[in-house]
């Protein structure tokens, strides 16, 4: 795949990106701002190491970047179906910086989320790392980096936004439970 078409690639998606973020870019203290970024930096992650993506498929590192992957695909199919299922996404949660599944009105505390508060986070940072070991590189640690610091932002941020809506049920779930990594962080 050429550089140009990668540009291409990335002005593209980023476009979609932005135009689904839209509410939450007008504002820093929107979840939804900070995502904006940890997914640009992890769009840049992965363009940048495609043509990495099955050299030296047997080696310690492609084997570590393929367990952070699969991690991250089955903690987005599982976050996916809690909240939808679980969470009871209702247009009642009125609140423009939120997005279809996000507006939950049940608080989760079952599956994943019994250990992790954000596992639809969890996977874009297991994805960010699975990619990085694709190609370790300073420039790859630099965007791995990069998406790890936007993610914790967009939790924390989305954490305020939770404590607002579900008040001190969220407290209590956040002493009991981590961000991102069960029992870890």
């Amino acid at each position: 795949m050429t550089f140009q078409f990668k540009v291409i690639v990335f002005i593209v998606a980023s476009a979609g990106i932005a135009w689904i973020s839209r509410t939450s870019l007008r504002s820093f203290r929107y979840h939804g701002f900070y995502r904006f970024f940890a997914f640009e930096s992890n769009l840049a992650l992965i363009l940048l190491n495609l043509d990495y993506w099955f050299d030296e498929p047997f080696s310690t590192h492609q084997i570590i970047s393929w367990l952070l992957l699969i991690i991250s695909l089955v903690l987005v199919i599982h976050g996916v179906q809690s909240l939808r299922m679980v969470g009871k996404p209702d247009s009642k949660r009125n609140d423009a910086s939120l997005i279809g599944i996000e507006k939950t009105t049940e608080l989760l505390t079952v599956g994943a989320y019994r250990y992790i508060r954000h596992p639809l986070y969890s996977s874009l940072l297991f994805l960010a790392w699975g990619v990085f070991f694709k190609h370790i590189s300073l420039v790859n640690v630099s965007l791995t980096g990069v998406t790890t610091f936007f993610l914790t932002m967009t939790a924390k941020r989305e954490e305020v936004e939770n404590i607002r809506f579900f008040g001190a049920a969220y407290q209590r779930y956040m002493k009991h439970t981590k961000m991102f990594i069960p029992f870890f962080f």
